[in-house]
């Protein structure tokens, strides 16, 4: 079972770990990228990040936090746009959704949004809909 329900989405956050969700692809046919949202424990919060980075990947290189950032601008140390803080999980994961489209029956453990990622590769990089057919997030809070 790749995704979580909600209960364990809100488990893991507990326990400290963060939860990703891929959102697709982003920019332009002669630049591609890719980018996806992150909730993620702090102290005493939940933070929300959303991630854009180039779309370097292929068959067998999927790793996307060794992605290069999108915006050629972006300082590496700050990898990710910082977008909401919450002081409660499901709060967080509400601000995740308004803010970019996320869907709840989407959201992985940490590290298995490279899955996801690898799943958009084989299906050919679709533009237009997720490998399992449903439409890509609006890309509100993304771009």
């Amino acid at each position: 079972m790749r995704y979580l329900t909600e209960a364990f989405v809100v488990g893991a956050l507990k326990r400290g770990r963060p939860v990703e969700q891929f959102l697709g692809p982003i920019g332009a046919p002669g630049r591609p990228g890719v980018t996806y949202v992150e909730v993620r424990p702090a102290k005493a919060s939940y933070e929300v990040y959303v991630h854009t980075v180039e779309d370097v990947g292929h068959d067998k290189f999927f790793d996307l936090v060794e992605f290069p950032p999108f915006d050629a601008d972006a300082d590496e140390e700050e990898f990710g746009r910082l977008i909401a803080t919450t002081e409660d999980p499901s709060a967080a994961l509400t601000a995740a959704q308004e803010a970019t489209g996320a869907v709840p029956g989407k959201w992985v453990n940490e590290s298995m949004v490279q899955d996801e990622y690898a799943d958009f590769v084989r299906a050919g990089r679709p533009a237009d809909q997720s490998p399992d057919g449903l439409p890509w997030p609006s890309r509100r809070a993304c771009g």
